[in-house]
């Protein structure tokens, strides 16, 4: 797991040779023992697991392991849509809550299964999309494009490829954390057969939120084969403050964008090699440390 920098003065610059990477959202199901409370919508909030009929937040503690991958797994629990950030917000004292491990999580285990008793003052805040969701993808950042057209019934829809362009993908991908738009494709990620949308979006690209964008009647309440609509956004890393997009420090977005430490991480041109392939550049070139002043 990439460490992020908050105030340390070693960041990490990376070179690639200019030259796709880019986890299969599960379906939801509410449950009774599972919400996110405190936060601006459905779902945003305190992550709170009910277990052994008590209520309590989830662990944010660093060692727990939780990833935007991890929120990911436990979207069936949750009706709300892609997973977005993952974040620890720190109390004034400690207090009983449960402890969760990632890996639990991500076995298909329920939430409630994997908990034990533990006391933090670190405290888990996930934020998801409460209209839009990128299904069987490929990673975070790709999959079939889904949109909840109905909160009372937690309806979700396909989207099909004629209602939907350019401009559009750019909010979704935005509104989703992600980096921009790389590939906008029908039927790249599988076909089924849930309701269709039944506008046309009409996006300027400027907006947060796809359902914030103005929308026309559209002439279909169906999709030929082949033209549901499915996206791949870049990944939220980037290299910047190079002399190309393929050479700069490297930065990865969680909620926010921070600079890799370099440190202690052992990142080695193996490493990088990674990192250039989820960029779409070439071999990795060189690593090196850079001081802050």
């Amino acid at each position: 797991m990439l460490h992020l920098e908050r105030y340390h003065p070693l960041a990490l610059l990376m070179l690639c040779s200019s030259g796709r990477r880019l986890q299969a959202e599960g379906e939801h199901t509410s449950t009774e023992s599972v919400r996110l409370v405190g936060g601006d919508s459905h779902c945003a909030g305190t992550l709170e697991v009910k277990n052994q009929e008590e209520w309590r937040p989830v662990s944010g503690y660093y060692y727990s392991g939780w990833t935007l991958k991890t929120a990911a797994a436990s979207c069936r629990e949750l009706d709300c849509g892609s997973a977005v950030s993952v974040d620890e917000r720190k109390e004034s004292s400690f207090r009983s809550v449960w402890w969760i491990r990632s890996d639990c999580v991500k076995s298909g285990s329920a939430l409630r299964e994997c908990a034990s008793s533990f006391s933090s003052s670190s405290i888990l805040y996930l934020t998801y999309s409460d209209s839009v969701r990128l299904v069987n993808g490929t990673s975070l950042c790709s999959g079939r494009l889904e949109v909840k057209t109905n909160q009372s019934t937690q309806c979700w829809s396909l989207v099909c490829e004629d209602d939907f362009d350019q401009q559009d993908a750019e909010v979704v991908c935005r509104e989703l954390g992600c980096g921009a738009p790389s590939v906008l494709q029908g039927a790249l990620y599988g076909e089924v057969q849930p309701p269709m949308w039944t506008k046309e979006f009409q996006c300027g690209g400027h907006e947060s939120a796809l359902l914030d964008c103005r929308s026309s009647g559209s002439d279909r309440n169906t999709c030929s084969p082949g033209k549901a609509v499915g996206l791949t956004c870049s990944e939220s890393v980037r290299l910047v403050g190079g002399a190309s997009r393929c050479a700069g420090t490297l930065e990865v977005k969680q909620g926010e964008w921070r600079p890799v430490i370099y440190n202690f991480s052992n990142w080695t041109l193996k490493t990088a090699a990674a990192a250039c392939r989820e960029l779409d550049c070439g071999s990795a070139v060189s690593v090196e440390e850079r001081k802050k002043v």
